[in-house]
């Protein structure tokens, strides 16, 4: 059945999930492990060899390494099959096989595959008995066959651990030990199945989903095939959107089985990413009839959303465009919710895309690096308006693009991922890879061997026949004299990061597009340290964090020396003197220092004025516990930088940067559809709680707009904001720039500090705090403070806040919700970085509680 079918009335699917065994043998055994060989392991659930044996408890991450790959893993099953009518075809499915390997049914061999992104279907209706059938699938040893003499690459790819990987089609998680866990996935890593396929098969189908001025067009083409004697009598192509039907018969081509026909909606709700409007979606359904039976057959096609999606690439720029608005794209890139089975639940993905949305980002990433998500990630990122940067999955090596077998491979591999998501509304982007072209520059060789005929013809030409709504992209590194760099075309940016350039260089660059940037061994909470081997006790300096602190191999540094550096120029002090004088204050620190930088690159990158289109963290979510990549951690708890990023992503926001002698500029931004009257004020203060300057300013933002304007221009006459002529004493310490509503209501706020931000501490700032329980998991707590406070944040065990590590003017507030994790009650505190004193969460009266946000005064 076609990828693109999520399932047809009158086929019955049964997952093979249950009942399996799985047995660990020495490579290039020829025969599998007798059914009295104690080798054998029942397992509770079909998953890959690393998952399994952790579900038994026999091995975990936090435990001594395992190399999956040294072995040979037979999986075994017996199961009875249902009863078959004699015109019903019996097809055994296989969504993922990592990597290599054979399957029997009952003694007979069935396929033998060696891409584990390929799905297979085999008619099994005269194989199949009605009991005690016996499937066998072996999976043969990667370090084996890795051990076979091949061909040189004409590059070196140093995260990689093998240079020979390129001639499997695996993923390369769990086999880079610079940045990902060691749990290599060998195994059935998708579902298995079997289906009694019944009256009619549908193969070839071609969904083209377009916009025409303000109709939504949709395009489908099929094969329709009774199954027996019978014959399909009609194809009726159906979208609905709140109760709203509408039926379009395709059109029989001549006595075939092929069916075509457009659907066209007039005045059509159009998909938007959710910043810039609503992504609306239609529920895609074709209705058919056959003769052999009197009611209708029904196949679910998901959902669809109209929509246009464009590039602009002249002059070396890079921009996104839906329905002919300008997008600035921001997020991250994804990582599979559990790298070991790379497996996760449909309410997970859509809790973890939520949390995207959430935070005001648009766009994920799926690196090459990956794998290929499950249809309800995208359902997650359809619903929620996010816009998807797939790129196929191949990273940083020299693939064999001249041998036909695997030519072959790929071939099939990626046309069965485009048939999948062709009609996908929040695909937005296909790229070739994962900085091989970046890889091969760095790396030395001739500029001709950049570029390769699989990336530039055979995939665009793919894409063009399956998905020709889609851009492609060849590189997520291409473009200018070098792929990387920054001011043509798309890049990986790591001046601000990496390469510890100062924050300036973010606009000095000229950046266009970031496919990836701003990575930092990113500190998780101390609830995260505690998982992680040695728990609290574990230091910055020790194995067991450093283990788990991405790093380049061969490199002489990691991440955590890159947050250090934004810590010291962050906080003007010695990030090693820290540590061992205060560890405690050494990681709060370091948690602002990386949430800082990136606030900071990105105010610089949506100003109006910017070059840059588009910026992609790396990454959203850690893979395991530690000091990660992620602005979120392995289990979804957000990091103090994502609570930054979320502060200056929203879709209507206000930033500030200092323009050097032009003094201090507000950006406010309104990406969405709709027109917003807004207030503009600007207060300036000095020494905790003097209020120096105040100035407001409304106006009218239009949709999909942005202005700057100076501060200045709030005021009536001259102020030094930025210490930029250094006449005397800095006249204020703080300057916040607050965006209101027409009713008052705070929408945004920013904060400059002159003079950066503070490592002394008051003995006591007037921090205090009071919640209410609003429901059994959920409190809803009022910070206050008297003077400013810089870096609030919470020490609640048990709770997760929805906002902390952010600074308050002086006499302001700001309500926090805080959502149970575990069974504890509401204890804690709250705590500034420039306070001693910590303000112990105090249980108030609802009646006096004051349930809202309240505006700064």
């Amino acid at each position: 059945m076609d990828p693109s079918v999520r399932g047809v009335s009158h086929h019955r699917r049964k997952s093979l999930l249950e009942n399996w065994s799985v047995c660990a043998t020495t490579p290039g055994e020829d025969h599998a492990p007798s059914f009295s060989d104690s080798r054998w392991t029942p397992i509770d659930r079909l998953a890959p060899a690393a998952a399994a044996l952790r579900a038994l408890g026999c091995w975990s991450l936090n435990g001594p390494a395992r190399r999956f790959d040294a072995q040979d893993w037979w999986y075994r099953l017996t199961f009875d099959a249902p009863g078959r009518q004699s015109w019903e075809r019996s097809i055994l499915g296989f969504d993922g096989l990592a990597t290599i390997s054979r399957v029997w049914l009952n003694g007979q061999a069935l396929l033998s595959s060696d891409n584990m992104f390929v799905e297979h279907e085999c008619d099994i209706s005269n194989v199949l008995k009605v009991k005690e059938n016996e499937l066998l699938i072996q999976f043969s040893s990667l370090d084996a066959l890795l051990a076979v003499r091949r061909k040189r690459p004409r590059w070196r790819t140093p995260m990689i651990d093998h240079q020979q990987l390129r001639w499997f089609r695996t993923t390369l998680l769990g086999r880079t030990s610079g940045w990902s866990p060691p749990a290599a996935v060998v195994g059935p890593w998708k579902d298995i199945w079997l289906e009694q396929r019944a009256v009619v098969d549908l193969n070839a189908v071609q969904l083209q989903v377009g916009v025409d001025g303000v109709a939504g067009v949709i395009q489908c083409k099929l094969q329709a095939s009774a199954i027996g004697s019978g014959e399909v009598q009609f194809v009726n192509l159906e979208l609905e959107r709140n109760a709203q039907v509408t039926v379009h018969q395709l059109a029989r081509c001549g006595d075939t089985d092929l069916f075509s026909g457009e659907l066209r909606i007039d005045d059509a709700a159009l998909w938007w990413p959710h910043t810039h409007g609503t992504p609306a979606l239609y529920k895609a359904t074709l209705r058919m009839r056959t003769t052999e039976l009197p009611e209708d057959i029904v196949a679910d096609l998901g959902r669809i959303g109209f929509r246009a999606i464009k590039i602009d690439t002249a002059n070396g720029n890079f921009s996104l465009s839906v329905n002919g608005v300008p997008v600035f794209c921001r997020g991250a890139c994804w990582t599979p919710l559990d790298p070991v089975s790379l497996r996760s639940t449909a309410a997970d993905s859509y809790a973890a895309v939520k949390q995207v949305r959430d935070a005001g980002m648009n766009m994920l990433r799926i690196a090459g690096t990956m794998v290929y998500e499950d249809d309800h990630f995208f359902d997650a990122c359809d619903e929620h308006g996010i816009l998807v940067w797939q790129d196929f999955m191949f990273a940083n090596m020299d693939y064999p693009q001249d041998d036909p077998a695997f030519l072959s491979s790929v071939t099939v591999e990626v046309s069965q991922q485009l048939r999948r998501r062709q009609a996908t509304a929040s695909m937005a982007m296909l790229c070739g890879n994962s900085e091989v072209e970046q890889q091969a520059s760095m790396w030395g060789v001739e500029r001709e061997a950049w570029r390769s005929t699989l990336f530039d013809l055979t995939l665009p030409k793919i894409c063009s026949e399956y998905a020709p709504g889609i851009p492609y992209w060849s590189s997520s590194a291409h473009g200018g004299s070098f792929p990387h760099q920054a001011d043509e075309g798309t890049t990986s940016y790591y001046g601000v990061g990496a390469y510890l350039r100062n924050l300036d260089d973010a606009r000095r660059c000229n950046i266009k597009f970031a496919t990836e940037c701003l990575a930092f061994a990113n500190i998780p909470s101390g609830a995260t340290v505690e998982r992680m081997p040695g728990g609290l006790a574990t230091r910055a300096h020790h194995s067991g964090w450093k283990e788990r602190s991405p790093r380049d191999l061969g490199a002489g540094w990691d991440f955590d020396d890159v947050r250090d550096h934004y810590l010291a120029a962050t906080f003007k002090t010695d990030p090693v003197r820290l540590r061992y004088s205060d560890h405690d204050r050494y990681l709060t620190l370091g948690r602002m220092a990386t949430g800082e930088v990136m606030a900071a690159t990105f105010s610089e990158w949506r100003r109006p004025d910017s070059s840059c289109q588009g910026a992609l963290v790396l990454f959203l979510r850690d893979l395991w516990a530690g000091a990660g990549w992620g602005v979120i951690d392995d289990s979804g708890t957000p990091k103090a930088c994502y609570h930054y990023l979320k502060r200056v992503l929203q879709p209507l926001t206000v930033l500030l940067t200092d323009e050097g002698g032009n003094g201090l500029f507000a950006h406010v931004v309104n990406e969405s559809g709709e027109n917003q009257n807004v207030e503009l004020e600007i207060c300036a203060w000095r020494e905790g709680d003097v209020l120096v300057a105040k100035g407001k300013r409304e106006f009218s933002m239009p949709a999909h707009s942005s202005q700057s304007l100076s501060t200045l221009d709030l005021f009536d006459h001259f102020l030094d904001l930025t210490y930029a002529y250094r006449f005397g004493p800095a006249m204020c310490s703080a300057v916040v720039a607050t965006l209101r509503g027409q009713n008052g209501n705070q929408l945004a706020q920013a904060f400059y500090f002159p003079g950066g931000l503070t490592t002394e501490r008051e003995i006591d700032i007037g921090l205090s705090a009071e919640f209410v329980m609003t429901d059994d998991r959920t409190a809803q707590a009022l910070v206050r403070t008297k003077h400013l406070a810089q870096g609030v944040h919470f020490e609640t065990p048990g709770f997760q806040p929805d906002d902390e590590y952010f600074n308050l003017q002086p006499n302001g507030t700001h309500s926090v919700i805080l959502r149970r994790t575990g069974t504890r009650e509401l204890t804690g505190s709250v705590l500034a970085i420039n306070s001693l004193k910590e303000a112990r969460l105090i249980a108030a009266t609802p009646d006096v509680y004051v349930n809202k946000e309240a505006t700064s005064t």
